[in-house]
């Protein structure tokens, strides 16, 4: 499982520019059952993804093609997560 934190960068000024495709970009990763979760980070600093079913590698290909970070409007940090425990309903996670 994987935490992707997308900071808003010195370009977020060029955020309309790309927010359509940004967002059809992140639609892509509910379609393609990787993206659990995806969110503004407050206040105002970006986004957050929680994605699973993944390897790094392809994940970290698939960030790099979301217009925000192939325009430096985001800076997109990957952090790895191994769940040990999870609430029931989250115990998709651990297998």
């Amino acid at each position: 499982m994987f935490l992707v934190l997308l900071e808003l960068s010195t370009n977020k000024s060029r955020a309309g520019q790309f927010m359509e495709a940004h967002k059809q970009w992140i639609q892509r990763g509910f379609d393609d059952g990787v993206f659990l979760v995806s969110g503004n980070l407050q206040p105002r600093a970006g986004g957050g993804i929680l994605a699973h079913g993944t390897s790094l590698a392809e994940l970290r290909a698939r960030v790099d093609s979301d217009p925000f970070v192939a325009e430096d409007v985001v800076r997109a940090d990957i952090i790895e997560i191994t769940p040990s425990r999870a609430d029931e309903r989250l115990g998709f996670l651990l297998g």
